[in-house]
């Protein structure tokens, strides 16, 4: 059977973030490393891998891409880093309810068949630059004092150009096409999307939860 990935980044009302426990909001906080996985031994592993392709060109069809077994290791590494307890799928669905509407500003999703769109993105940034992300594995919440202090290191991470985001694409699309089942999937709105919800959200004083959901 098929599944879907979907990763979300919305705008929200700051109070909404600020009214939430603050056990529930660290638990999607990077910072709170002690309500999280040790992960430093698969992250040392991608660190040490992170320059080199983990795909490769098929010679059958022009434009698509072959995993290699680094790749399946680092997609098994990236999917499965996620509180998959009734508590935060509770909180997912409670924040999720104040998202804005489909084509609404402050709203950015991405979705993928077969494939998580934020590991698609998490492989053509790196490691380091996914430390300069807010959150855990492509989920957070911020309040709108947080999203203005991260906002910075977003910008640096996310607004690519040249070479650098030429580079980018081309891991996007290595990734939907050879783990997933998207091959045309949009890789600029990847990159661009999030970061256009961030500076919304600065812009006008709100909070911003971001989200993984497979269906």
């Amino acid at each position: 059977m098929s599944v879907t990935g979907v990763w979300v980044v919305g705008a929200l009302p700051d109070e909404t973030v600020r009214s939430l426990p603050r056990a529930a909001v660290q638990a999607f906080s990077s910072e709170s490393s002690s309500a999280l996985p040790d992960v430093s031994g698969e992250w040392a592993w991608w660190e040490s891998r992170a320059q080199e392709s983990m795909f490769s060109k098929s010679s059958t069809s022009q434009g698509s891409w072959r995993a290699g077994e680094d790749a399946i290791r680092l997609r098994a590494f990236l999917d499965t880093r996620r509180d998959e307890s009734e508590e935060a799928e509770a909180l997912r669905d409670a924040v999720m309810d104040r998202f804005p509407r489909e084509g609404e500003a402050g709203l950015f999703a991405a979705v993928a068949r077969k494939a998580c769109p934020f590991s698609a993105l998490a492989y053509a940034l790196g490691p380091e630059a996914v430390r300069r992300l807010p959150g855990w594995f492509g989920e957070f919440l911020l309040d709108a004092e947080q999203v203005r202090a991260r906002l910075p290191a977003a910008e640096k991470t996310l607004a690519l150009t040249g070479a650098r985001r030429r580079d980018a694409v081309e891991r996007i699309h290595a990734w939907m096409a050879g783990l997933g089942d998207d091959p045309h999937h949009d890789a600029d709105e990847l990159l661009d999307g999030p970061l256009r919800v961030l500076r919304h959200a600065a812009r006008t004083g709100q909070a911003v939860a971001a989200q993984v959901r497979w269906y």
